[in-house]
């Protein structure tokens, strides 16, 4: 097996086998039993997972719709055959048809050149859930891909990347690992910039008690983002908001959703929800990253370990709002360059934020173009997921998962004279995106959504 890092905590008591972290390495020799009780668990837990399994067709629907197919043209990242991987495990110990026939029904023996494919193939898939959208029976191949990542990680097996972001936000909340003072000093430091920009005179609060949003962003936007943070800092100055943003969640990305259950509970529970008590908040407003809105979206209440007495909505739903009911005023020639919209697969395929963010952006730039398609039809970045890795050969498959990405901007014209705006309202497509467009030569610069609300306020 390829050298592999993984994390390991212990388990709560009297948690149920689905729980269980294991603290000591498991064998290679053991792999593939364990895999194979892992997989017995997961299976018996989610019916959603033994649909996947069971009803397939095989129509072929998915190939031409997946982003990483046509990216790498290799058949097993078809998302029904990235799927039969670990199907033909799942039929061969869980059918009867399997442990009579065997490989005459297409089943297989566990092994660890399959759990070596699982990995490679698992982590290829961006889970953008578009293979489910144009599915004829709904069949969703990205709870098989969390299924099977889910499973590689009790296993011991974690790619380093997001193995290490697990452990910074256990340690401080954010996948940077900056701690309390660094965060201070950037906002500081993004204050100056602000103003010097802008000629905006803003404060970002840290830890304010009793205020009545608490504002939780990526912390990408603290290093790579900074616009992405000021445009937030400028959109709260401007409606006058009692906000801060806790220094124990300074996160909107859940990475826990992306490899194991219990990140995504610890973050969203114990880190998301304490702070908004300790702080004593109103409301918890969720800056720019898809996975982590879904993680909050949809998880948090039935991950919760106590009642919701917050308001959880997203800074696009925030904006979009007040742009309807005419409280924002923005000047759109502020932006004048041609923009177009890429929308991240979690908003508009798991969080209902497609026709907000087009509220936003349309009043905030002179010269909107759509894409096409868009909506919950766009394709993914080729990142989406955390597939962020920075090594030689996985750096060019992300160039290669890309190409379709690139083909829509392309196709929208925005960047014929080199000046054309792609608009990325999530910071793992952003993280994507910046080494895209210019592998891909596209003549256009990213930036995020609410970068362009905050730029186009008018504050006279």
């Amino acid at each position: 097996m390829a050298e592999y890092k993984g994390m390991a905590q212990p388990s709560r008591a009297g948690e149920k086998d689905m729980r269980k972290i294991h603290m000591e390495p498991i064998p290679d020799e053991l792999k593939p039993e364990k895999a194979l009780e892992y997989l017995d668990e997961y299976r018996k837990k989610f019916r959603s997972f033994v649909m996947a399994m069971e009803s397939c067709t095989k129509c072929g629907q998915c190939a031409e719709n997946c982003h990483t197919y046509l990216g790498t043209r290799d058949p097993n990242n078809i998302p029904t055959n990235r799927a039969e991987l670990i199907r033909k495990i799942y039929r061969r110990y869980f059918t009867l048809e399997g442990r009579w026939f065997g490989n005459l029904v297409g089943a297989e023996d566990i092994s660890l050149d399959v759990i070596e494919q699982w990995y490679s193939y698992f982590w290829q898939c961006s889970e953008c859930r578009r293979c489910a959208h144009v599915c004829p029976f709904g069949i969703d191949t990205c709870e098989v891909t969390m299924a099977g990542r889910q499973i590689l990680h009790w296993l011991g097996i974690t790619p380093k990347l997001h193995a290490d972001v697990g452990g910074a936000m256990e340690k401080v909340g954010n996948h940077t690992g900056l701690p309390k003072p660094g965060i201070i000093d950037t906002l500081e430091f993004m204050a100056e910039e602000c103003m010097d920009e802008f000629g905006i005179d803003i404060e970002f609060p840290v830890d304010k008690p009793d205020a009545d949003i608490m504002y939780v962003p990526s912390s990408a936007d603290f290093l790579l983002n900074p616009y992405t943070l000021m445009g937030a800092g400028m959109f709260f100055k401007y409606i006058g908001a009692n906000w801060t943003i806790p220094s124990t969640v300074t996160e909107a990305g859940n990475f826990g959703l992306l490899f194991d259950q219990r990140y995504t509970q610890r973050h969203n529970v114990m880190r998301l929800l304490n702070a908004a008590q300790n702080l004593n908040v109103k409301k918890i407003v969720w800056g720019e990253c898809g996975h982590g809105w879904r993680a909050a979206k949809m998880y948090v209440p039935s991950l919760a370990d106590r009642p919701i007495r917050w308001d959880i909505t997203h800074l696009h739903d925030e904006v979009a709002y007040l742009i309807n009911t005419n409280q924002l005023k923005l000047d759109p020639s502020k932006n004048s360059k041609p923009t177009t919209l890429h929308d991240p697969c979690n908003y508009v395929r798991a969080c209902g934020l497609n026709d907000n963010m087009r509220t936003c952006i349309k009043a905030s730039v002179a010269n909107y173009v759509e894409m096409s398609p868009n909506g919950a039809d766009n394709f993914c970045c080729g990142g989406g997921s955390g597939i962020l890795f920075d090594d030689k050969e996985m750096y060019q498959k992300r160039i290669e998962l890309s190409w379709k990405k690139a083909e829509q901007v392309r196709a929208t014209g925005i960047g014929k004279d080199g000046n054309g705006i792609l608009c990325a309202p999530c910071s793992i497509c952003k993280a994507q995106l910046y080494p895209m467009v210019e592998e891909h030569d596209l003549g256009v610069e990213v930036k995020g959504l609410i970068d362009l609300v905050g730029m186009a306020l008018d504050f006279k």
